[in-house]
């Protein structure tokens, strides 16, 4: 780890003698306070990084040992699926005196700034997806700052938590092979995170188990528009606006699904985006599932209310928020200093809108796993 001329952490004066300016522009620079051209601003981010510089806030200053607050970094806030992960962190940290400081980086021009003021107020960061590229995470890391990845690849070093979803999607995808469904499309986009990926390989790997060729994926983001937008593709390629199962098919719908027919299934990346295909499907004549099933991913609570009913994969976000905060914790306190990966089962949910009969109930996956 980069340190100051006698071994010690890096200052702010260690910033300004690399960055050649004086303390106040600074100041100003990582304050984020009063005027300061791009070309000082580009100097000091460089500096700062060089240094692994972390600014220390009123309570490090005071020789105070921790801050009792963790930073949760999330993408974004939109949608069911991060209040139940919110809910989980949140109760855990009140419930052990701990106070959250939340940053979101969508639409944040400068998230590796926002991260490292957020690094000088908190005793540790959880971040969650792709809030923050690999290259900040190994920044803090070198910083010594603590660090939960919450759905994302183990990081060397870093603790991380997930849920399962390779095993789960492979499961989903044979039983609806089982039940006589071929023409199969993935909707969502792999790139857009390590949950999707992972959920398009198990799709693929059921695919491949059949000698099935694997289409690619409709790489859409999971949000209720994209879901709507692409129902809408769909009944506008097939003839009549209609599907009819049974009907003869070329083979798997490929690019943005606009390929003359309509598949006989679609596996959607999470709920948003199978509620909203559901619904427009059958605004324009198609029956789910008679016609074609739908599942989602996630089992938010309007799953179980819509009319089918959606099948789905029940994730426990509640615990996985609760398992991040315990985790750093432990880093945090000096309870553990070796980095551990969890990953925490899913449920497979069998509803209606992919022909699930009364009573077929909820399939559940692999038990807890924890890998020191």
């Amino acid at each position: 780890m980069p340190s100051g001329p006698t071994g010690r952490p890096p200052t702010i004066y260690d910033v300004a003698a690399l960055a050649q300016l004086s303390i106040a522009t600074v100041s100003r620079v990582l304050q984020g306070t009063g005027p300061v051209s791009a070309k000082a601003r580009a100097r000091v981010d460089q500096a700062a990084q060089e240094l692994n510089y972390v600014p220390l806030r009123a309570a490090r200053s005071l020789a105070v040992q921790r801050h009792e607050a963790h930073g949760l970094v999330l993408p974004d806030l939109a949608g069911p699926f991060y209040g139940d992960l919110l809910m989980g962190y949140e109760r855990w940290a009140g419930e052990h005196g701990q106070s959250v400081i939340l940053t979101v980086t969508h639409g944040n021009p400068e998230p590796q700034r926002t991260v490292r003021d957020l690094a000088g107020r908190v005793d540790g960061i959880v971040v969650h997806g792709n809030a923050l590229g690999l290259d900040v995470i190994q920044d803090l890391r070198r910083a010594k700052v603590p660090v939960v990845l919450v759905a994302h690849p183990p990081v060397t070093g870093c603790d991380s938590v997930r849920t399962e979803s390779a095993a789960s999607a492979e499961r989903l995808t044979t039983r609806l092979l089982d039940h006589g469904r071929r023409d199969l499309l993935f909707v969502g986009d792999p790139a857009s995170s390590y949950d999707v990926s992972e959920r398009y390989a198990g799709f693929a790997t059921a695919l491949r188990a059949r000698e099935l060729d694997v289409p690619e994926p409709e790489r859409v983001p999971l949000t209720e528009d994209a879901g709507a937008g692409l129902a809408t593709k769909l009944l506008a390629a097939t003839p009549n606006g209609a599907a009819t199962r049974g009907r003869t098919r070329t083979g798997p719908a490929r690019g943005n699904g606009t390929g003359g027919r309509m598949p006989d299934g679609l596996i959607c990346a999470n709920d948003e985006l199978a509620l909203a295909v559901v619904q427009t499907l059958r605004d324009g004549g198609v029956g789910v599932p008679d016609d074609v099933v739908v599942t989602g991913w996630d089992d938010v609570m309007a799953a179980r209310y819509v009319s089918p009913g959606l099948t789905t994969v029940r994730q426990p976000m509640a615990e996985l928020g609760r398992l991040a905060a315990l985790r750093l914790h432990e880093r945090v306190t000096g309870e553990r200093t070796r980095a551990r990966n969890d990953v925490l089962p899913t449920e497979l949910v069998l509803r209606a809108s992919c022909g699930t009969h009364p009573g077929d109930g909820t399939d559940s996956s692999n038990r807890l796993r924890r890998r020191a």
